[in-house]
């Protein structure tokens, strides 16, 4: 071994061991995600690069990590298998301490304490929270919620008919049901006993009721890490305490529920399904044809263009329809019509059977329709209820972002959202800042995935792209200098790109500090508003518009964002944390209250439905 291959084995191992003992979620990180995560307020003058060492080094340390094995890469989310919150048996041993058989008398009506000792034997099963949170308050409060006179009070009735309308929500009347005693139950000691027990029953599958009203059935974060929410406040003691003093207890079950516009107008909307008659054909929505191949699907989507033929489209395409109908050859004779259908319908008039163009063309079948309403009431439990007058929703399926302000919608953009490799979470947050000509912080993951395997080819093409390389003291050092072989996924070095015409950022990005490094920002791709499917970023939400959006959460007319992008690289707060929406949603009303309907491009409708049954079937062993 020679000296300068000894020394070259000295510095790759310093540099593993430099890559094992720095941690991105430490003090590099820290100075990491200051640098480029946007809240630079003025530009920073750095030192020249440091000479390039050895490029016989860097070149040897890159090959030696091409024989070492395999290559490392930073994965995105998975999916989870969705586990359900087991039921538990309520442990009624506190309350009936002394077991005892006291008979009920017709007129004479028992106490609450008289009674208890019959729960010694009952099996009821609930949600663990709702099992102690029984006993804490009825140990606590020893009296009836639901009984009086012997017989389920006014109260107990209104409650039940709440539970039995849950279907009008998009849940399942079946999670909620409760056995009313009967008017004949022979014996007042079983009577009591029965009496006793509807009152437990109800109590837990009032406070179950109340839960999925305001959190939702299930547990998002659970299916995946694309999920990203805050726990549910819910306090059932205070709720069991609530229903005690309340003079109307319907108004109040029904309070629970999310009072936005939104929620009802998709609670309307359900209504309104079930009560219609299916005429629609069902088409696969994730239909991709091109003129050459042939599906199965493409008959239906004729027979539907059939269905709604006028004259001007059938005099010039009516004899190819009837002919050609029950092909399934996408061939180019068709193509001239679904091109006429797609002008029609506001598309680009590609020829190319997408997604949106098997929506526009054949809408959504009733049962799917339902389907994702049901979903999308779901969804709408885990946001909060006030979503805000001043807000910005982006909703990904339907590839838009808006900004509403004193409850209407002032802003309607096209998006690009993220790469079914790259998707785009699902989560809410609050704007706080804008910055112009940005730099843009390359994210890890695109710094191991992507630019890591040429780094290793071409240390220096950093160097000459226009980005910027720290070390972790925050010290800029050439791309050149950089032995990228020795480093696997974790890499101790920030990569940002200056601003540009080029800049991956655009001109501008809206930010919204989130874990997820998720934010709105500009484009140089403006083409790629123009596609019908635009989930083509890395995650980011790219704007059509990204100067009225900036001057909309500033509350600045667009010409003193136009002004302020002259002056170069600058950030500015918004005066007021505005909410934002990353939201997913496959059916949501527009501006005038019409529910619309997307494809689901990620697929976790589907996801969320099985989390749903899931949850039913472990709901299923109840008393």
């Amino acid at each position: 071994m020679n000296i300068l291959t000894g020394r070259f084995f000295k510095v790759a191992a310093l540099a593993i061991s430099v890559s094992l003992l720095i941690t991105p979620g430490v003090q590099a990180q820290g100075f990491f995600d200051m640098l480029f995560g946007g809240g630079v307020k003025r530009e920073r003058r750095f030192p020249p690069p440091p000479r390039n060492p050895s490029a016989y080094q860097v070149k040897k340390a890159n090959k030696a990590y091409k024989r070492g094995g395999a290559v490392t890469r930073i994965s995105a989310p998975s999916y989870n298998e969705y586990r359900a919150d087991p039921l538990v048996r309520v442990d009624f041993s506190s309350l009936a301490s002394s077991p005892q058989q006291v008979a009920f008398q017709p007129g004479a009506d028992p106490s609450f304490s008289e009674l208890a000792g019959s729960l010694a034997n009952f099996e009821l099963f609930a949600e663990k929270r709702i099992a102690d949170a029984l006993v804490e308050h009825y140990a606590a409060t020893p009296q009836f919620l639901w009984i009086a006179d012997g017989a389920p009070n006014a109260k107990a009735q209104d409650a039940m008919r709440v539970l039995a309308d849950a279907a009008s929500y998009g849940l399942e009347p079946r999670d909620y049901a409760v056995e009313e005693p009967s008017a004949s139950t022979a014996g007042s000691v079983a009577k009591g006993q029965a009496l006793m027990r509807f009152e437990m029953a109800l109590s837990a599958r009032v406070l179950r009721y109340i839960r999925d009203a305001k959190g939702g059935r299930i547990d998002p974060n659970r299916i995946s890490g694309y999920y990203d929410f805050p726990a549910p406040t819910l306090d059932p003691v205070a709720s069991l305490a609530s229903i005690a003093t309340t003079s109307n207890v319907a108004d109040f079950l029904q309070s629970q529920h999310p009072g936005n516009a939104q929620y009802q107008a998709l609670r309307d909307e359900l209504a309104a399904l079930r009560a219609s008659e299916d005429t629609s054909i069902s088409v696969d929505e994730n239909l991709l044809l091109k003129p050459g191949e042939s599906s199965p699907e493409l008959p239906k989507l004729l027979s539907l263009i059939s269905r709604g033929l006028d004259d001007e489209l059938g005099g010039e395409f009516g004899e190819t329809l009837h002919r050609l109908g029950g092909t399934e050859l996408y061939s180019q004779e068709l193509v001239p019509l679904i091109q006429e259908e797609q002008k029609r319908a506001g598309l680009k008039p590609d020829g190319v059977i997408g997604p949106r163009t098997v929506q526009a063309m054949a809408g959504v079948s009733k049962d799917d329709r339902i389907g994702k309403v049901t979903v999308a009431l779901e969804q709408m439990r885990w946001l909060p209820s006030d979503l805000g007058a001043r807000r910005v929703f982006i909703n990904q399926p339907a590839y838009t972002a808006s900004y509403w302000e004193g409850g209407q919608e002032k802003l309607n953009m096209r998006a690009v959202v993220g790469k079914t490799t790259n998707q785009t979470s699902f989560f809410y947050d609050e704007i706080e800042q804008v910055d112009y000509n940005p730099y843009w912080g390359v994210p890890q993951s695109i710094i191991v995935n992507e630019m890591l395997p040429r780094l290793r080819r071409d240390p220096g093409y950093l160097d000459r792209a226009g980005y910027e390389v720290y070390n972790a003291k925050g010290k800029r050092v050439s791309s050149s200098s950089v032995a990228w072989g020795a480093y696997g996924s974790k890499i101790p070095f920030g990569v940002r790109q200056t601003p540009s015409e080029a800049n991956a950022l655009g001109e501008l990005k809206i930010l919204f500090p989130n874990k997820h490094a998720i934010y709105m920002h500009d484009t140089p791709q403006k083409q790629y508003f123009e596609r019908e499917n635009r989930a083509l970023s890395h995650g980011c939400v790219r704007l059509s518009d990204p100067r009225g959006m900036a001057a909309a959460v500033l509350g600045k007319p667009v010409e003193y964002v136009a002004e302020k992008l002259k002056k170069g690289h600058s950030s500015e707060k918004v005066d007021e944390k505005i909410p934002v929406y990353v939201a997913y949603f496959t059916a949501w009303p527009n501006a005038n209250g019409t529910v619309e309907y997307f494809g689901d491009v990620y697929g976790r409708d589907a996801r969320l439905i099985s989390a749903i049954e899931r949850t039913d079937a472990a709901r299923a062993p109840t008393s």
